[in-house]
């Protein structure tokens, strides 16, 4: 990626606050964070930086929990020096929460209740946990509006992924014994007034149950009200993400008529016709074994040169 990656007319280099020639709308596990170590390699901490200190918009659009952002993210960021004024959007829980950050630290969390999964759900999920998964998998108590369950990081991902199975499958009757429409992938429980309204989503390493008004394109409209509150109005996009539920961010942003571009740090999942361009490790010269944050931080750190000039 060089600078012709940029939108005629930009600049690159200099500082435009109110229409940077790019905005970057990330995921966070996989393209960011690693899936095997859940952390964040300093190089990658230290292109985010760069790139927000060069008027780049940085902004995470993560089913991650505002905890885990603060902790995995924002630390790392304010300890690699991110400058005085510098604003950096955090929109977690697939849309339900979200937060911004400077130097200074983390500003007030947002949580939108309508989205909540009822917490007496949440409480048979984590008793079910408890009693029949806890060797495989851990119940996530950070998350505000989603239930989320996570792979052991010592457990085999065969091993997870097996068990996850039968953890979505019990999962999906809890919703019924609560009266919940739920889905999950192609199969749909509708409640009795014949509704699905939520969504059992397995991950490679976790399952999300969440409201199905939630999704990376619900991130991504609050991504640019967020922007359009400071007056910033972004030149173009670059989506990056790890499955194909991560397009709905450049699919939001193309329907909405702003110029954006995908980047798939994960294709083995099959790259889907879209009418905006999708990138991958590819477009770098870098081989198909490039995946995940090794792929999401060669990216960055192509923009970051190009930013540089």
């Amino acid at each position: 990626m060089t600078a012709h990656e940029f939108p005629a007319g930009s600049t690159p280099g200099v500082r435009l606050p109110s229409a940077p020639p790019l905005a970057l709308l990330l995921d966070v596990d996989g393209p960011v964070a690693s899936p095997v170590t859940r952390e964040v390699k300093p190089e990658i901490i230290a292109d985010m930086v760069a790139l927000a200190s060069a008027g780049i918009p940085v902004i995470f659009n993560t089913g991650r929990s505002d905890s885990f952002i603060r902790e995995q993210v924002m630390e790392p960021m304010i300890a690699a020096g991110i400058p005085a004024g510098t604003v950096i959007h955090a929109i977690c829980e697939k849309g339900a929460v979200w937060f911004s950050y400077t130097a200074a630290g983390p500003g007030p969390i947002h949580v939108d209740n309508e989205l909540a999964v009822p917490r007496a759900y949440g409480d048979d999920v984590r008793r079910l946990v408890a009693e029949d998964y806890s060797a495989h998998m851990f119940f996530d108590e950070t998350k505000r509006a989603m239930v989320s369950v996570e792979q052991h990081i010592e457990v085999a991902s065969a091993d997870y992924l097996a068990e996850q199975k039968l953890f979505d499958a019990e999962a999906m009757q809890l919703m019924a014994r609560h009266g919940l429409g739920v889905v999950r992938l192609d199969h749909h429980e509708p409640n009795s007034d014949d509704e699905v309204d939520y969504r059992v989503d397995p991950t490679i390493i976790s399952t999300d149950i969440e409201s199905v008004r939630l999704g990376k394109d619900l991130g991504a409209s609050r991504a640019v009200e967020l922007l359009a509150a400071q007056g910033i109005t972004p030149q173009a996009w670059r989506t990056v993400g790890d499955s194909r539920t991560d397009y709905a961010m450049a699919d939001w942003l193309h329907h909405n008529d702003h110029p954006v571009k995908h980047v798939d740090v994960r294709p083995a999942d099959g790259v889907p016709v879209k009418p905006y361009q999708v990138l991958t490790a590819a477009d770098l010269g870098l081989g198909e074994e490039v995946i995940h944050d090794d792929a999401g931080g060669a990216f960055l750190r192509k923009w970051r040169e190009a930013v540089a000039g």
